[in-house]
């Protein structure tokens, strides 16, 4: 058995701790380089909203690549895991609540 495969094997409700953990991981140490890039674009992002971020945006991301992973799954079946979509539509919230538009000044 890899390394890996030991790693996911433990889960909290169905998900696998280690992909959560290491998504939210990577994500608390791009935030600084994230929020400069986004800067640049007049898009005031803080560093804490891109952790409340995380998984919608590996949701979207899923998505998008067609790549189905059980809480992809979950969350786009319309007959049931009610609360794991109000726990991403919350944390949706809570990431676009700090975004704001900058201008700049001249």
């Amino acid at each position: 058995m890899h390394i890996i495969e030991y790693l996911r094997q433990f889960r909290f409700a169905g998900y696998t701790i280690f992909d959560t953990a290491l998504a939210l991981i990577g994500i608390y140490l791009l935030s600084p380089l994230l929020s400069k890039l986004f800067k640049k674009l007049q898009v005031s992002i803080p560093k804490r909203n891109w952790l409340f971020l995380t998984l919608p945006i590996g949701i979207l991301a899923h998505l998008i690549f067609k790549q189905m992973t059980p809480m992809t799954k979950d969350l786009i079946d319309i007959h049931a895991h009610y609360i794991l979509k109000i726990i991403i539509f919350i944390l949706l919230i809570l990431g676009i609540r700090g975004i704001k538009i900058t201008k700049k000044i001249r």
